[in-house]
């Protein structure tokens, strides 16, 4: 592992660990932690198929380290500002999926790095909030677009104004994040889904990285004229050829509902007082081919 004084980074299996170290300052972003995070993500987008981004200590991040800013003029801020933007943009628009494994506190400069990745696990002990309003000032590194668009803005606006707090499972029903797992489980729940992503085909991830969000700032006819033109981009490309040839050669497994697929990955083979399980014969009753055209073989 090379260890950085202010963000560790390992390569793993194809996925980049980019870890936030000031444990000691609750993870408080500053210029230096900024600008070697950049590194980190940089170097990521060159050797790794996916980057998952976590908080070594108590907490993802206590967000913007405002030990930074009381002497600086306006310009100043509106620069460091546009400093984060660049570097959040390169999760966003980069080559490679970015997952963020939350944990304690996620707040402020915290949660705008949290939105700027684009899968989020959070465990039972996350907490999320934009304290900025109560304290004079307004976000910086995003939020504006980026919180906002998953949250809505009427829950941005409340949680400014009111200094409200979510915790994980109100952070889930609200879209911030997509997973909620064990407490000390986020980063496991990562590795699992990076290890998907990293076999997603490059030209899917292309679309899903760089098509998907510029569609929703589309007019209905743009947004429908751009899904088309990826659809015939990755359709026609080498990924999709050996793919779809395994699917219609019945060697790709089917896509199941959610609590029956558990349900199968779960049964024991036998065990005491338990007769072996006949995994194809429950298969079978996978109604792939009744709800899923894609399923259709």
């Amino acid at each position: 592992m090379r260890t950085e004084r202010l963000t560790t980074y390992e390569l793993r299996d194809g996925v980049a660990w980019l870890g936030l170290n000031r444990p000691d300052k609750r993870n408080a972003i500053n210029k230096g932690l900024l600008a070697e995070l950049e590194l980190g993500v940089r170097r990521a987008q060159d050797e790794a198929q996916a980057l998952v981004i976590f908080g070594h200590g108590p907490c993802f991040s206590a967000g913007l380290d405002l030990t930074e800013y009381p002497t600086q003029s306006a310009e100043e801020v509106y620069h460091s500002s546009r400093a984060w933007h660049a570097a959040f943009s390169l999760l966003r628009h980069g080559r490679i999926p970015a997952i963020a494994a939350l944990h304690g506190a996620t707040i402020g400069g915290g949660l705008e790095l949290a939105a700027a990745c684009h899968i989020r696990i959070a465990d039972e002990t996350a907490f999320f909030a934009l304290p900025e309003g109560t304290r004079g000032i307004y976000v910086g590194g995003g939020a504006s677009v980026h919180v906002a668009r998953l949250l809505g803005t009427s829950r941005m606006a409340d949680m400014m104004l009111t200094g409200r707090v979510l915790d994980a499972a109100a952070a889930e029903r609200t879209g911030l994040v997509q997973y909620v797992v064990p407490q000390g489980e986020a980063k496991s729940k990562a590795a699992e889904l990076a290890a998907k992503v990293s076999t997603m085909a490059p030209l899917t991830i292309l679309g899903v990285l760089h098509a998907l969000p510029r569609i929703q700032d589309m007019s209905e006819a743009d947004g429908l004229f751009v899904e088309s033109l990826m659809i015939a981009f990755t359709h026609t490309g080498p990924e999709a050829a050996a793919r779809l040839s395994e699917f219609t050669a019945k060697r790709a497994p089917k896509v199941a509902p959610p609590s029956l697929a558990s349900t199968v990955s779960s049964l024991p083979a036998q065990g005491p007082g338990i007769a072996a399980v006949d995994r194809a014969a429950v298969h079978s009753y996978l109604p792939g081919e009744e709800m899923y055209a894609e399923d259709n073989r």
